[in-house]
C-alpha cells in the first residue's frame, strides 16, 4: 500500500475528562455525500483508540506539507502530540488545528471492526476550508501535490 499516494490527516477528539486524543491518519475517504459521512482507520493497538471508540465527536484535519513534523508526531507512540503543535479547543473542548487545507467536524455515525483496525464513521456536520495545498503521502514519505488548481 505504500506504492499508492494518499492525503495526510490528523484526527482529534477529546475524552470524558477533557483529555485531547489524537492520531495520524492516510487511510482517510469520503463514503457518501448523503448523509454526509467520511471514514479514517484507526489501529487497535493505538494509545487512543478507547477514547476515540467513546467519543461522540472527532476532528478531520487534512494537512499541508509544513504540518509534515507533526503527523509524524502524531503517528509516533508516547509523544507529547499536542505540546506547542497549534491547536486551540472548539466550543465543545476539542482540539482544532488552526493551520489546515480542510477541517471536518465530525459527530461520530458508527465503529466497524476491520483487522487489527476499527472503521470510524463520521457524519460531516461542519467544514472548513482553507487555501494550502495537502500533504501527500507515497512511498513512506511526503510529497508536495504538483500543480493541480
Amino acid at each position: 500500500m505504500a506504492s499508492f499516494p494518499s492525503g495526510v490527516t490528523i484526527v482529534t477528539t477529546a475524552d470524558e475528562t477533557g483529555r485531547w486524543w489524537g492520531f495520524t491518519a492516510s487511510s482517510f475517504c469520503s463514503v457518501s455525500m448523503s448523509p454526509p459521512l467520511v471514514l479514517v482507520c484507526l489501529a487497535t493497538s493505538a494509545q487512543c483508540h478507547p477514547a476515540f471508540e467513546r467519543a461522540r465527536r472527532f476532528i478531520v484535519h487534512v494537512v499541508p506539507p509544513e504540518h509534515t513534523d507533526l503527523a509524524v508526531r502524531f503517528a509516533t507512540r508516547g509523544a507529547d502530540k499536542f505540546a506547542d503543535a497549534g491547536f486551540r479547543p472548539d466550543e465543545s473542548g476539542l482540539p482544532v488545528l488552526d493551520r489546515a487545507c480542510v477541517v471536518l467536524d465530525c459527530a461520530s455515525h458508527a465503529i466497524q471492526p476491520a483487522g487489527d483496525h476499527s472503521i470510524l464513521l463520521g457524519r460531516v456536520e461542519r467544514t472548513r476550508v482553507g487555501e494550502d495545498r495537502p500533504a501527500v503521502y507515497f512511498r513512506r514519505r511526503f510529497h508536495l501535490l504538483g500543480d493541480a488548481t
